[in-house]
């Protein structure tokens, strides 16, 4: 457990989910857009309309700049924010998938120098060519997603892996086809979405009728395809999360994700019944709500994992919950429970090590910030604050403080207190300072 990533007001945690949701964007468009886009220069061929290579090669222009300049950043972004804000997680994902992580690496790097070579030889090489390097451009992205799908649908269903710990059994869960399916026609919304917004600048009003409608069918197919790759997700989620669903999802997400869905069904109808009626400004406003729709959908998937960053296998604290005897893993929480938290973490300052009369609070802040600020703020204002929780409860009572400390265990959204008795009433002294 290294140094805590202390973000005043967001978390650690809010400030990865902002990073990965805005990277869904370029990731997904970098995957779906190819097919759009070897589909346009087909028909241009075949059809002998010059005028629609013009959208060609802009869609592939902001491909390459949106996706593979802001993509790529956004991407070390993540990589960076989730090894400081959780590394015992991307350290477990590592260790378990460095070779799905290799792999998907290497399709990648094709992808990048597939993006230039694509772009940098239209109309250069001859037709068929041109078109080969698309289709190889398009399978291998679609690819990474294979790949990656099966890590991130480890984490919250790792299936048979706690007991074998199985490559393959964790990385084709219960949730990973249904996952596959979802993003991939979420891809197609996605694409279909800047498709668009591109095609409001062309110069040729035939040529911009085409690729709208062409687009808006697109895209209204994924979402239909989604809705029901959304329903058989749901439906192959771990009971428990199932129940979380119901319990610490805010209507405001589900809401959220709904919303943007129906909105996004009736831009596309729009746009294909009215393809010139579509301007810039709308375009960019659909990039929104598919925002707005994406983080509510990311947030909710996080949510519903708790308490755990892997399922079955590490707390959300990082703090190991179970045996993982194939891999040599150990649970952590009886050893923590007999030796203490300020003992067992290794970047606790020494003089907080051992508690005392005259460093109970900032011995209890520490703890706080070991255990609870992985989704928990510790300001006043933000992220489910502790401030304004204990306020909610009225803690004035230690005593009473420790008792619901030791009954954390039993919220299937928290993980359980780990420490000694000594450290829980300095957690539980911290707690009622608050409120004060």
């Amino acid at each position: 457990m290294y140094p805590i990533w202390e973000v005043p007001h967001l978390s650690a945690g809010i400030v990865l989910a902002l990073i990965a949701t805005f990277h869904i964007l370029p990731s997904h468009l970098s995957v779906g857009a190819m097919w759009i886009n070897v589909y346009i220069e087909t028909k241009a061929y075949r059809e002998s309309r010059p005028d629609l290579l013009e959208f060609v090669k802009k869609y592939t222009l902001l491909l390459l700049v949106f996706a593979y300049v802001f993509g790529s950043l956004s991407g070390v972004g993540i990589w960076y924010a989730a090894t400081v804000a959780n590394p015992r997680g991307i350290s477990g994902l590592i260790h378990n998938y460095v070779w799905g992580w290799a792999t998907e690496w290497v399709f990648f790097i094709v992808e990048v120098t597939g993006i230039f070579i694509y772009y940098y030889t239209l109309g250069k090489v001859d037709r068929r060519t041109h078109l080969k390097i698309g289709w190889i451009f398009a399978v291998t992205s679609w690819i990474t997603m294979v790949i990656i799908t099966g890590i991130l649908s480890f984490m919250l269903s790792p299936g048979k892996w706690p007991e074998t710990g199985g490559f393959f059994d964790g990385f084709f869960n219960q949730t990973y086809w249904p996952q596959l399916f979802l993003r991939t026609a979420v891809m197609f919304a996605i694409s279909a979405t800047y498709a668009v917004a591109v095609a409001t600048r062309l110069k040729n009003d035939e040529a911009k009728r085409l690729v709208i409608r062409t687009a808006s069918q697109w895209g209204f197919a994924g979402l239909l395809i989604a809705s029901g790759a959304l329903f058989w997700y749901l439906k192959a989620l771990p009971e428990a999360s199932i129940g979380l669903m119901g319990m610490i999802v805010p209507q405001g997400l589900k809401n959220g994700i709904f919303a943007a869905w129906g909105a996004m069904l009736a831009y596309f109808l729009f746009a294909r019944l009215k393809p010139l009626s579509i301007k810039l400004v709308p375009a960019i406003a659909a990039i929104m709500v598919l925002f707005i729709g994406i983080w509510s959908t990311e947030r909710t998937r996080e949510m519903i994992r708790k308490p755990y960053v892997i399922s079955s296998y590490l707390y959300s604290n990082q703090v190991i919950g179970k045996d993982i005897a194939p891999k040599g893993v150990k649970a952590e929480i009886a050893r923590i429970n007999k030796e203490g938290i300020l003992r067992v973490s290794p970047f606790v300052p020494d003089g907080l090590r051992e508690i005392t009369d005259g460093n109970r609070l900032q011995a209890g802040r520490m703890i706080a910030l070991i255990e609870c600020s992985a989704c928990h703020v510790l300001d006043k204002t933000g992220l489910r604050p502790l401030p304004q929780m204990v306020k909610k409860l009225n803690l004035t009572d230690a005593a009473v403080a420790g008792n619901i400390l030791t009954a954390l265990g039993g919220f299937p959204y928290m993980p359980p207190f780990a420490g000694t008795e000594a450290e829980k009433a300095a957690l539980a002294a911290f707690l009622v300072s608050l409120n004060k």
